[in-house]
């Protein structure tokens, strides 16, 4: 069965402007989130791509983003990644998230993180893994989020 989620975005993703629109409603949803305005690349079972441009809303005084926005993205991308691969009977919330910065980041940055969803509602704890990277390709930081995912 296809998360609600998950045929949202495949509903708008191939349209002109639809990972846009997609994007943008995930920022109103989870309105904190929205701050560092993530841009959805790519979204599947268990997996999400996550792009968030530098800008100076989102730096600090030493012109790199701030960490709490690097978590923020890394939080927002575990969450789609888990969000697209769980039944509709099922809802998850955050209980731990934790990040080890391994150098400023700056430009545009891009998350990933890959997972096996669950395949029902079942109450469990879920550790994902959500690694930042710049455009170099060199990881600027990874982040462990412990999802609690149960029925509705």
């Amino acid at each position: 069965m296809t998360s609600q989620v998950l045929r949202r975005w495949q509903k708008l993703s191939g349209k002109p402007f639809g990972k846009l629109l997609f994007s943008i409603g995930v920022g109103r949803m989870a309105r904190y989130t929205g701050t560092i305005r993530p841009r959805v690349q790519e979204l599947r079972p268990g997996y999400a791509r996550i792009r968030m441009q530098d800008r100076a809303a989102v730096r600090n005084h030493l012109q790199s983003v701030h960490a709490i926005a690097l978590m923020n993205l890394a939080e927002v991308t575990s969450g789609l990644a888990m969000l697209a691969g769980m039944p509709d009977d099922a809802r998850a919330i955050i209980t731990n998230l934790a990040i080890e910065y391994k150098k400023k980041a700056r430009g545009t940055l891009e998350a990933e993180c890959t997972t096996t969803p669950p395949a029902s509602n079942e109450k469990r704890e879920y550790l994902l893994e959500a690694i930042v990277r710049d455009t170099s390709g060199e990881e600027v930081a990874r982040a462990t989020a412990r999802w609690l995912v149960g029925p509705r």
